[in-house]
């Protein structure tokens, strides 16, 4: 570890904090419907959408209305997708010749990106072709994407009313979502990718004369459009197999800083466009602060952990100052590595620069339980946000039976129906992940699919079903999962994960939005100092680390003992 390690997990974590903010001033102005300075070129194009979709704009819907359409765009969007990746062989834009995939593999991919989860079962160059990848994969990273801020969007218009009806429009938050803010900053991300080295081609592949004189055939794609909107939709996912430490897809540490940024940043903004629309700034920095301290002590642990040498190392008798660089890129090394996993896995990203499987087992276990916490550091677009509302809604709760204060968020009161919906969104998560987990470590059909036995195999299980319900798609690669059990089981996790938090955000907003909006006083628990802060952070590490800790236990911790004994005969 020295001072240069340190300074890039710091510059990595906090660019994406600072260029959050101004981008959560405009984002909040896209929520809000106030004027932007793209109103000139994009209005006419957002009115010719509502016409050709019979939609108005300003008819606000209630809860149930607005989970409806939510539910049908989506719905809507997996049939589509689904039928891409099933025709994809006689479908245009297949330089590949590639056929059309599995029933199983086509539910779990459809759902996987339908669901802003982007967990692949296959290898994106060799599986899919360019028509799958530009118009049914890119298209999902940006509504999916779109979909999680309308989730918070919604939230927010339910703090700042007093007594209304509805939660907003969800046709126009999705619209305006995808057209002023997606859509403009993906473009300008994406020309600077190319710039910079990243392949943007509609071509199969390319030919190559090998140093040694051999022939090899380069796969190509249109990869810098895609993966500027799959991080900055903080989907996921990818071109190319092992992901961003594909050197065509990630070929300089400067495209590995802009791609690292972009993971978090619109999640960033998200925060603060949350804390702008309701009018409590101070209230949502807390929750960025403690957002960043779980975030940032995560990524100080996996610096530490993955600084210290392999046994295989070891043993070998190799030089062991730069740390575990097993499944890492030599281009990188462990501090770029390290700032990437966490901030993927904190955020429900799932894009990769190196191999989460070869990490310390310590090091895997704090990207699983990043995941476990919620996904909320900071979490997908809008949906991180709301999320961690949630989780500051149970603080305040608590806090309230602890010291007999009246339970109030952002000047709404909070009652038995908000917590109820609040505690099944926290729910969701462990019963997925470890009943899931518990089916699969039994059953054979599952297991047939490790590549490890014992902790290491539990991790496998463990990391999958942890990825696909917090929708951030990354994996221990170990894990064949292209199969009927683990694509059918993922796929329903990756829902679970989604659709049911969605939910019950939006049927705790039906509940605030009719209720008045109170002024403070002597009362009322103060959200925004230092107390708050590490109330909330202890709720946090509560629902989200208690919860898996025997699992944990179970697989890397029991490998992290195991690997101190392979070390100490050494």
């Amino acid at each position: 570890m020295n001072i240069q390690g340190w300074a890039e997990i710091a510059l990595t974590l906090g660019l994406a904090v600072m260029l959050g903010w101004p981008i959560g001033i405009y984002m909040s102005r896209v929520w809000n419907g106030e004027r932007t300075w793209l109103d000139p070129v994009l209005k006419p194009v957002e009115g010719l959408f509502y016409r050709a979709a019979g939609v108005d704009p300003t008819r606000s819907q209630g809860w149930l209305g607005y989970a409806g359409a939510l539910l049908a765009f989506n719905l809507a969007g997996f049939v589509l997708l689904y039928a891409i990746l099933r025709l994809q062989g006689v479908l245009p834009m297949n330089p590949q010749g590639f056929d059309g995939v599995s029933p199983h593999l086509a539910f779990n991919t459809a759902v996987s990106f339908v669901t802003n989860t982007n967990w692949q079962s296959y290898g994106g160059e060799t599986t899919l072709s360019t028509f799958t990848q530009m118009v049914g994969l890119t298209v999902q990273n940006f509504v999916s994407a779109a979909t999680g801020a309308t989730i918070a969007a919604a939230l927010a218009r339910a703090f700042i009313a007093n007594r209304g009806e509805g939660v907003g429009n969800f046709w126009a938050d999705l619209t305006r979502t995808s057209l002023y803010v997606l859509l403009p900053i993906a473009f300008i991300v994406a020309v600077v990718l190319a710039g910079l080295g990243v392949v943007q081609s509609l071509a199969a592949s390319a030919h190559a004369t090998t140093l040694e004189g051999g022939s090899q055939t380069i796969s190509l794609f249109p990869t810098a459009s895609q993966l500027a909107i799959k991080q900055l939709g903080i989907n996921g996912g990818g071109v190319f197999n092992v992901n961003s430490a594909h050197p065509l897809e990630n070929p300089t540490p400067l495209t590995n800083l802009i791609t690292a940024v972009s993971i978090n940043v619109l999640g960033w903004a998200a925060f603060f466009a949350f804390g702008r629309s309701v009018l409590a700034k101070r209230d949502v920095r807390a929750l960025v602060v403690a957002a960043i301290i779980l975030l940032g002590g995560a990524a100080s642990a996996l610096y530490v952990i993955e600084m210290q040498p392999a046994p295989a190392a070891i043993a070998a008798g190799v030089d062991t100052s730069v740390g575990n660089m097993e499944g890492k890129e030599v281009r990188f090394g462990v501090p770029s590595s390290v700032a990437w996993a966490a901030q993927t896995t904190g955020a429900s990203n799932g894009s990769v620069n190196s191999m989460h499987a070869s990490y310390m087992p310590l090091g895997g276990a704090v990207t699983m339980f990043l995941m476990q916490l919620g996904e909320i550091l900071p979490g997908g677009i809008g949906s991180g946000i709301a999320v961690m509302v949630l989780m500051a809604m149970l603080a305040v709760f608590v806090a309230g039976l602890m010291v007999g204060r009246t339970p109030e968020y952002l000047g709404k009161k909070i009652e038995a129906r908000e917590i109820q919906f609040a505690m099944l969104s926290v729910l969701v998560v462990p019963l997925s992940v470890l009943g899931f987990s518990a089916v699969a470590a039994v059953l054979p059909e599952a297991l047939a699919g490790l590549l490890n036995k014992g902790p290491h195999g539990l991790s496998e299980v463990l990391y999958a079903y942890t990825s696909a319900t917090g929708n951030n798609g990354s994996a221990f690669a170990g894990l064949t999962a292209n199969a009927p059990w683990w694509n059918t089981t993922l796929g329903l996790a990756m829902l679970l994960g989604r659709f049911a938090p969605a939910i019950a955000v939006l049927a705790v907003a039906g509940a605030l939005v009719a209720k008045p909006k109170l002024a403070p006083s002597t009362g009322t628990l103060p959200t925004h100092g230092p107390l708050f802060v590490g109330l909330l952070i202890g709720v946090i590490l509560i629902l989200g680390g208690l919860q898996f800790f025997p699992a944990l236990s179970l697989g890397p911790i029991v490998e992290h003992f195991d690997m101190l004994q392979v070390v100490a005969r050494f």
